[in-house]
C-alpha cells in the first residue's frame, strides 16, 4: 500500500460529506484510542463548502448518562431506587450514594434515562442527565 501524502489526503478529505468525515473521525478516534476534540472545529471549519452545500443536520444524541448529584433526604430511598436501576449489591448501591456525583447509569437510551431520572428524583435525590 502506497503511502498518501499530506496533501493527498487533504483531497479526499475535501470530497467527503460532514456525515462521512464524523464517521471518519470516529473510526480514527476507536482505532488509535485517541480523542479528537481539539480538531473538530478545525475540521468542520475546513468543510465549510460541504457544509454550504448540504445542510445536515448533526445526528440526536441516542446515548445518556444518568448522574446521581446529591442524595438529598432520603438516602435509604434513593439507595433502593439505585439497586432496582442496576444490578448492584447494597453495600455498592449505599457506596455509590455516599460519593455523589456518581453516574447511576451509562449510555441508555432517552426512555430509560427519563424513566430513571424520575425514580431518582420521586426518591428525593438530584439527578442530571448527561
Amino acid at each position: 500500500m502506497a503511502k498518501l501524502t499530506q496533501e493527498e489526503l487533504l483531497a479526499q478529505f475535501e470530497e467527503m460529506t460532514l456525515i462521512e468525515l464524523s464517521e471518519f473521525v470516529k473510526a480514527f478516534e476507536e482505532k488509535f484510542d485517541v480523542t479528537a476534540a481539539a480538531a473538530a472545529p478545525v475540521v468542520v471549519a475546513g468543510g465549510g463548502a460541504a457544509a454550504a452545500g448540504g445542510a445536515e443536520a448533526e445526528p440526536e444524541k441516542d446515548e445518556f448518562d444518568v448522574i446521581l448529584a446529591a442524595a438529598g433526604d432520603k438516602k435509604i430511598q434513593v439507595i433502593k431506587v439505585v439497586r432496582e436501576l442496576t444490578s448492584l449489591g447494597l453495600k455498592e448501591a449505599k457506596d455509590l450514594v455516599d460519593g455523589a456525583p456518581k453516574p447511576v447509569l451509562e449510555k441508555v437510551n432517552k426512555e430509560a434515562a427519563d424513566k430513571a431520572k424520575e425514580a431518582l428524583e420521586g426518591a428525593g435525590a438530584t439527578v442530571e442527565v448527561k
